[in-house]
């Protein structure tokens, strides 16, 4: 590895971050810009971000207090406006602030007291060359200067040595600037249109080869064929349809359609089933292992927790009880005596669908014939579970179930290897959920909790951490302590650090009503159905995701009855974001909201999420360019032996970690 500083405790920091090599640093971009272009001051609007030059027009004082320190003076600018400047904890300004020389103040402007609290400040004029600065994210006793240095050697160490992936067809088509240039503007740009056009040509080979990955997942999926069988119709799975308690939407009959004719092609099935939380996912992938069963295969459930698996097999026993369906569950937590019987049950073909964890994939498990296997919450699992999953039969069906929708439109294209069924409609009456922003103190939270007990209705009381944190945040063991005080033995906690035995004895208590206040991180996001449970208060609820805040509503108001979830948030710089919350129960566009306000997660590589992490694009803002790249990516396809297109192609191949339904 190149040492890239001197100092050993920065490389070491670079190393944590992923950064080994001149190259690695290059791609580090900015997270954002600081704009130190001056402010024109004449009808300045509250909290206004400003930057003005000017000199202080009285000496800075010290104003100690018990929590901090700060620092005021006057300051006059060069266009003749005072303004009054605060900054808090700061003390060092006195010794380096004079009444002689010019300043450049950047800060947050108060039209009340007409008053600028400061943010940065710097000696003199800042070149305009420098007016663009960019900010980087670092560890915290990384500094930012210290990085910008390391880009800027980084850039000469590497200059010339940076090609060019788009083709020469699309950058003279798009009017795209060079790989090199792009970098440096990204770094260090003396304009936002520098920004602008570094950021067009990053984006769009990012999108371009994303796609073209893609497009080559597709292909090869379509190239592997499958034995032969006896085709399944819909049809043939009507009498089993008739034996449910409830009648199927339109949705669900639909998306089983499109699975079995799917699973009646001659190429594998690469299938990914998503809807909003309650829209019945579960029973069309009951129906698919049904149908498999029909064609004499086997057919694996795969859930994240032991609890959700579980509630799957308990699930499946009441569905498939008329037929001669058998079904079984396998958990880590399994006996070795029962392995050992279930391994060779499911070795020799007398088991047909088997339920469970990652469990499901161990080394000595062999299926006799595995047709399909089934995800839930496939964004739990790495890409490298769900191809050894599918490598356990010769060349398996594989759906993939979420519950963090999407719109279509956008599925399609950054789930371009995948073929997408969407469950829109609810099964039974859509849930009547209140939801409300509120203090962590407020006397609404027990005043609803005791009226949901009064009513003999179950509760989600749900924090972030498990133990005491000194940033104040809320953990599990704070709030079950204080639970307890009020309500004695009706309170129950659960976490991820508790043994499997002690989280089924503590959700047993919750599902049979002894305990009806479950105190619990966010494990119960996935799966805990309690069709009695019709409150949830959320503690610290800005540190959650929006997906993950409907995820954990949705667990509420399962049986239709009118039920409440409190966000207890006491910054008032994040009740904007969750407001949306309040306003709509669309996972849809929740999730969509999630995806510009957080970003996304990670599926075509190693890390666990649902959908892709990208360097430069974001999802829902760049959608536009991932359509273009889409179509581009079809172009270099077809004409893939052209020059300058085979590069491209070769790189997208090379990147895929490795196609889930390529066995071994």
């Amino acid at each position: 590895m190149e040492k890239l500083t001197k100092s050993p405790r920065l490389n070491t920091l670079l190393r944590q971050m992923g950064i080994r090599t001149y190259y690695d640093v290059v791609y580090h971009l900015p997270k954002r810009y600081e704009n130190l272009n001056f402010t024109e001051e004449r009808n300045l609007a509250d909290k206004q971000r400003v930057v003005v030059i000017g000199r202080l027009a009285s000496s800075p004082r010290l104003v100690l207090t018990k929590r901090v320190k700060i620092v005021t003076f006057e300051f006059i600018t060069r266009a003749g406006n005072y303004f009054k400047v605060v900054a808090f904890n700061r003390q060092y300004l006195t010794n380096i602030l004079n009444l002689v020389d010019e300043f450049t103040l950047i800060g947050s402007f108060s039209k009340k007291d007409n008053e600028i609290n400061l943010v940065n400040i710097h000696k003199g004029e800042v070149p305009a060359s420098e007016r663009l600065k960019a900010i980087y994210t670092l560890p915290s006793d990384y500094q930012n200067y210290l990085f910008a240095n390391l880009v800027k050697k980084a850039l000469e160490e590497t200059k010339g040595t940076i090609s060019t992936l788009v083709p020469y067809e699309f950058v003279k088509k798009y009017r795209l600037v060079d790989k090199q240039t792009a970098l440096t503007w990204a770094h260090f740009p003396k304009n936002l249109e520098e920004v602008h056009q570094s950021h067009r040509h990053l984006k769009y080979e990012e999108a371009l080869i994303f796609s073209i990955k893609n497009a080559l997942i597709r292909e090869q999926n379509k190239s592997l064929s499958k034995i032969k069988k006896e085709p399944i119709g819909i049809d043939l799975c009507e009498d089993f349809i008739s034996t449910f308690p409830f009648a199927l939407t339109e949705d669900q009959r639909t998306a089983a359609e499109e699975i079995i004719e799917d699973m009646n092609q001659s190429a594998l099935m690469y299938r990914m089933l998503q809807g909003d939380v309650g829209t019945g996912k579960t029973i069309v992938a009951f129906l698919a292992l049904y149908a498999n069963f029909l064609r004499g295969d086997q057919g694996v459930l795969m859930a994240p927790t032991d609890a959700l698996a579980r509630q799957h097999y308990e699930k499946a026993l009441k569905i498939f009880s008329g037929t001669k369906v058998k079904i079984a569950l396998l958990l880590g937590a399994t006996s070795t005596k029962e392995k050992k019987d279930l391994y060779e049950d499911i070795r020799e073909g007398y088991i047909d669908i088997v339920i469970g964890t990652h469990a499901l994939f161990a080394k000595g498990l062999e299926y006799s014939s595995l047709g399909l296997a089934i995800i839930d919450e496939q964004h739990r699992f790495g890409v490298n579970q769900r191809i050894t999953l599918a490598g356990k039969g010769d060349h398996t069906d594989l759906l993939m179930m979420s519950a963090t929708p999407i719109p279509r439109s956008l599925a399609l294209t950054i789930y371009g290897d995948l073929e997408i069924s969407t469950l829109y409609t609810f099964p039974n009456k859509h849930r009547d959920v209140t939801t409300k922003i509120v203090k962590s103190t407020d006397r609404e939270i027990y005043q609803t909790v005791k009226k949901a007990l009064d009513d003999n209705k179950s509760v989600y009381i749900i924090a972030p951490l498990i133990d005491f944190s000194e940033d104040g945040r809320y953990s599990v063991e704070q709030l079950y302590d204080e639970y307890y005080e009020k309500f004695g033995e009706k309170v129950a906690l659960l976490h991820g650090k508790m043994k499997n035995n002690e989280k089924l004895e503590v959700l047993e208590s919750f599902y049979n009503g002894n305990k009806p206040i479950l105190v619990s991180t966010q494990v119960i996001e996935v799966g805990i159905d309690v069709k009695n449970a019709n409150t949830m208060v959320i503690y610290d609820a800005n540190n959650f995701g929006l997906a993950s805040l409907h995820q954990l509503r949705g667990r509420i108001g399962r049986d239709g009855s009118k039920s409440t979830c409190l966000l207890a948030v006491d910054d008032e710089d994040d009740i904007e974001r969750l407001q949306i919350l309040v306003e709509s129960d669309d996972g849809f566009k929740i999730a969509e909201n999630d995806m510009k306000t957080r970003g996304p997660g990670d599926m075509a590589g190693i890390r666990q999420s649902g959908i892709p992490t990208f360097s430069f694009l974001n999802i829902i803002d760049d959608f536009k360019i991932f359509e273009v790249a889409r179509d581009d990516a079809k172009i270099i396809l077809k004409n893939r032996g052209k020059v300058g297109y085979n590069y491209i192609v070769q790189l997208a191949s090379y990147e895929i970690v490795d196609n889930p339904m390529i066995k071994g």
